[in-house]
């Protein structure tokens, strides 16, 4: 199957998935996967692998399962089981309760939501949206249990934040390879500035349907008001004493700084062994693997080392669900891929390319929404819309740059069951997967909507 009856197919069957997994409470992991097999039936994906007559070598749906399959498991799953172990040690050992408190400190009890978000979106400039909310995930269970936040609207909040510096500013990998393919590398600096610009709107609607959805959905680790001071100092008096604040800091920021100038010299460019290894331990999972040593250093100074293997072994029990969530979700972003979809929908780009600055954000829309990468969306939409900008009239370095952001707001809009920041954040964040659907999947397309207004309000302005 092939053109429109394909998207028709997908459309049917992620309904169908949804109703499996809400409905008639399917694990998500079976839904996912049946889905998958099915749809990449449909889709004509051959069954074995194929070598065509041109050596041309397709293939079958069994290696288009593992691939993506394992390929989730190589992207993140070290990130996440290494960001959950430093978030376990954290816990254990008091920091997370010292970190939130300097959060209080810093913007005071009555913004919580508003904090969560703005760190984020900060920490998301040079770190993946996925290793971030891991990494900052302990702050927000620990502001839950000190101030009596909605854990929902915290979860959203910092979900917001993260998900809108990695669509919008360099270095995340995606601006930039999406800025390259428009012609626009060598103007970093604009879409960096622009990227903070065309953030304004979706910073303001996610905060705001952060709050909203938090008094319509209860996590399973909602804090309870009345309880929140008197849980606060029992938890204070357990551990004695808190680790001091660049102690509690170190296991988080140490990974987000090796990142952080890892991605600063990738833009500079330069060769030689110094710039190798920042590389090295600027990759997600050095970075944090370096972070796990400052977290189990600081469990030794509390004297809990000898806890250290059960609080690993646990870790991996909780983590091990949300890994073969995440990974099936891979799959079926995998069989999407690997289907007719994609070119149809770029062979036939041109229908839609009356729509001005609409037009990239809606196929990039259409692209994220279908195989659940961002990345993906935002380097294969900037392709396909890169030979019609002159067509669509947008010339100057500065259009150019806002079609990128058109493209990046697409590429949030929206994330669900394909997407692994749709587990990452529905898992972490104490849901179900009904209950991601109302938040994060929800969120995503406010979002993706508040944003495209503000570019298209720019696009009048700027040429």
């Amino acid at each position: 199957m092939t053109g429109l009856p394909l998207i028709l197919a997908f459309i049917v069957a992620i309904v169908l998935m949804i109703v499996m997994i809400s409905k008639f409470k399917i694990h998500p992991f079976i839904s996912i996967m049946l889905i998958s097999v099915v749809l990449g039936i449909i889709a004509g994906i051959p069954i074995v692998d194929q070598t065509l007559e041109d050596g041309t070598k397709v293939s079958g749906l069994a290696s288009v399962i593992g691939a993506g399959f394992s390929g989730t498991f190589s992207s993140i799953g070290i990130v996440i089981i290494l960001g959950a172990l430093i978030g376990s040690i954290l816990e254990q050992t008091g920091a997370a309760l010292k970190l939130a408190d300097m959060v209080i400190k810093l913007v005071g009890k009555n913004h919580p939501v508003l904090a969560m978000e703005l760190m984020g979106w900060v920490v998301s400039i040079p770190v993946f949206c996925d290793s971030g909310f891991v990494i900052l995930n302990p702050i927000r269970k620990a502001l839950v249990q000190r101030t009596g936040a909605s854990s929902v609207a915290m979860s959203i909040g910092l979900g917001s934040g993260l998900y809108i510096a990695h669509v919008f500013i360099p270095p995340t990998p995606g601006p930039i390879a999406a800025a390259n393919t428009l012609g626009i590398g060598d103007n970093l600096l604009l879409v960096m500035g622009l990227g903070v610009v065309c953030s304004i709107f979706p910073l303001a609607a996610g905060y705001f349907f952060s709050n909203f959805i938090g008094k319509k959905v209860k996590a399973a680790d909602e804090a309870d008001r009345a309880e929140v001071t008197k849980t606060y100092e029992e938890l204070v008096a357990e551990y004695g004493k808190l680790p001091s604040g660049i102690s509690a800091l170190a296991p988080i920021i140490v990974p987000i700084i090796l990142m952080g100038i890892s991605s600063a010299v990738s833009m500079a460019g330069g060769k030689g062994f110094a710039v190798d290894l920042i590389k090295f331990l600027g990759t997600p999972i050095i970075a944090l693997a370096v972070g796990t040593v400052f977290a189990a250093a600081q469990l030794a100074g509390a004297g809990k080392m000898s806890e250290f293997y059960n609080i690993t072994n646990d870790t991996l029990k909780t983590v091990g669900p949300i890994l073969f969530v995440t990974a099936a979700g891979g799959v079926l972003g995998k069989v999407i891929s690997s289907s007719d979809m994609v070119n149809y929908i770029s062979q036939h780009a041109t229908v839609l390319s009356t729509m001005g600055i609409f037009f990239p954000f809606l196929l990039s829309a259409i692209l994220k929404s279908a195989q659940g990468s961002s990345t993906v969306a935002l380097t294969t939409t900037a392709g396909i819309v890169a030979p019609l900008l002159p067509i669509l009239g947008f010339t100057t370095p500065a259009q150019i740059t806002l079609v990128c952001m058109a493209i990046g707001a697409g590429a949030m809009t929206v994330s669900h069951a394909n997407d692994s920041y749709f587990w990452v954040v529905t898992n972490f964040g104490a849901m179900t997967p009904d209950q991601g659907y109302k938040t994060q999947t929800m969120n995503t397309l406010v979002m993706g909507i508040a944003a495209i207004i503000e570019i298209a309000l720019l696009s009048m302005f700027i040429h």
